[in-house]
């Protein structure tokens, strides 16, 4: 799986009230959440976003109430794939479960700056900066939740694994 997008970034514990208002919750349609994504942080922020860009944000991404919304959001505003420095652990897991990827950068998110321009390889766990030169090694998405990924998250997984069934 590999994105090339343009960054927007956010800085550090952003909660999923921020990502998604709890006013949005009314849906759980990706398209109509993704109208809202980042409401919370910066009313209109999703208009900047073009259809793969990628989000990069600080310490503790996703913290505060577990909301699988939040990653739905991201997903419905365009962004296939997430960087932070770290990820609140309940986001983590959500995100995953959503079908967004996710990857930790630690320290060095703090070398990529907003409007760079990114090539991602979630499965071999390289970030490229087309701005800077610069590359990213991390640990890449394990096996199996790049199978759940593929599938378009836990739900699509567990049907794939039942034969289609459930």
């Amino acid at each position: 799986m590999v994105v090339t997008g343009t960054v927007h970034l956010v800085g550090d514990h952003i909660d999923t009230d921020a990502i998604i208002p709890a006013r949005f919750l009314v849906t759980t349609d990706p398209q109509e959440l993704g109208k809202h994504c980042m409401e919370g942080l910066t009313p209109g922020w999703v208009q900047r976003v073009q259809r793969g860009d990628i989000l990069v944000a600080g310490e503790n991404f996703g913290c505060g109430s577990s909301r699988e919304h939040a990653p739905l959001a991201i997903l419905g505003a365009g962004i296939p794939v997430v960087l932070a420095k770290s990820f609140a652990r309940i986001f983590y897991r959500n995100g995953f479960n959503m079908g967004l990827p996710l990857l930790e950068l630690g320290e060095a998110v703090d070398t990529i700056a907003d409007g760079h321009r990114l090539t991602v390889d979630v499965t071999q766990g390289v970030v490229e900066n087309h701005s800077t030169g610069a590359q990213i090694h991390v640990q890449p998405v394990p096996a199996f939740m790049l199978e759940m990924l593929q599938a378009g998250g836990l739900v699509g997984y567990v049907r794939q694994r039942l034969g289609g069934g459930a």
